[in-house]
């Protein structure tokens, strides 16, 4: 399917603007003109859940590939359906284009992280990592390139109401009696033994959920996407073309209602040890417990994403930097000749200790006499 697209011109040169996170600005890479983002005082608003999935076409026809037209080169070239912006395969120039999904994106935070800088924490990442290869650090130094991405986020709020029922265990102490062996003879001696008392309880916990966010794509995977988390969402702005300018930016691929099923996951964990609190006691069991969800707002929005992959020994890892924070996230080859190697000197040390302890037990009784 053919599309339009749309770059930002320098005024100056001509040339192709891009965002920089160091401006917070549009900039010419020719000529160093910067262009200002005009601040909106658009509100960054919620939007009801239940409303926007009775008005959602669901027959609507999906596009495969976006065809597009280089605006300077005119070269022709694809992007994957949920891609909206990206750059030129032949000359690098931005492209942007219309988004197809009915829900649009209304907000976004910006890339704070320059692609230097988010290199820079990948090597101190790297260099942290226990018992991996030598020379890892050197090899994707050369063979990693990252990619800033914004990725499509779902964030919901809700108010839920939980029925439960389970039991409450609370220890007590009991006297038995035992018999021992002590200085090689037998005797019988008083020893408490913790038991369980079992209540049956039943109740109702209310939770107020703000903010659960989700990832709405399948670019990357759940736990590197999960484990980018926090995002500082008081930096949302409204969305605007100009901050993606240079980045591939993503529509969701995991629908609204997909997504609040994930969000899901992450609440009823939250009740789960809401529930355990409201039993009270040592111990508690769950066996049974109904969620109602009410006044369902969700919110959609890009995050930006600093994202490469490097081969070692035939095995691609991935890994992803937020682009807010810095924090790093990702897979990581091992060495075991380094793991070998300290099991190995463990089990020496070990080995060591019993040896002494065998033949030198006169050393361990005086220990003892003397505690």
């Amino acid at each position: 399917m053919k599309f339009k697209s749309i770059n930002f011109t320098c005024k100056n040169c001509g040339g192709s603007l891009l965002y920089t996170p160091k401006s917070n600005s549009l900039e010419c890479p020719f000529c160093s003109t910067i262009e200002p983002i005009e601040k909106s005082n658009q509100p960054i608003k919620k939007y009801d859940f239940d409303y926007a999935l009775r008005n959602i076409d669901i027959h609507k026809r999906q596009i495969e590939k976006r065809e597009l037209k280089c605006i300077k080169c005119s070269a022709p070239f694809e992007l994957d359906a949920n891609r909206f912006s990206s750059l030129c395969p032949y000359c690098e120039t931005p492209v942007i284009t219309e988004l197809t999904q009915e829900i649009k994106p209304k907000s976004l935070i910006p890339f704070s992280i320059t692609q230097k800088e988010a290199q820079k924490k990948f090597r101190e990442w790297i260099g942290s990592l226990w018992f991996a290869p030598k020379g890892l650090k050197d090899f994707v130094d050369g063979h990693s390139k990252l990619t800033g991405y914004y990725l499509p986020y779902w964030g919901y709020d809700t108010n839920t109401t939980t029925q439960y029922h389970g039991q409450r265990g609370d220890i007590y102490y009991v006297t038995v009696q035992k018999r021992v062996i002590i200085d090689g003879r037998e005797q019988i001696v008083n020893q408490r033994e913790a038991r369980i008392n079992w209540t049956p309880v039943r109740g109702v916990v209310y939770d107020k959920f703000n903010n659960i966010i989700v990832e709405a794509t399948t670019s990357l995977s759940h736990d590197i996407l999960d484990n980018l988390a926090p995002w500082d969402t008081n930096k949302l702005v409204a969305f605007n073309n100009k901050y993606i300018s240079g980045f591939n930016s993503e529509e969701y691929s995991i629908t609204l209602d997909n997504g609040f099923n994930l969000a899901k996951t992450k609440i009823d964990r939250k009740i789960y040890q809401h529930i355990k609190r409201d039993i009270g006691g040592d111990q508690q069991r769950v066996e049974y417990k109904d969620t109602q969800y009410k006044d369902i707002l969700y919110r959609h929005t890009l995050f930006p994403i600093w994202t490469a992959q490097f081969k070692w020994k035939n095995k691609t890892y991935n890994y992803a930097i937020n682009a807010q924070t810095g924090k790093v996230v990702g897979d990581r080859p091992y060495s075991w000749l380094k793991i070998t190697l300290l099991v190995i000197t463990i089990l020496i040390i070990l080995g060591g200790f019993f040896w002494f302890a065998e033949t030198h037990p006169q050393y361990f009784e005086s220990i003892q006499t003397y505690s």
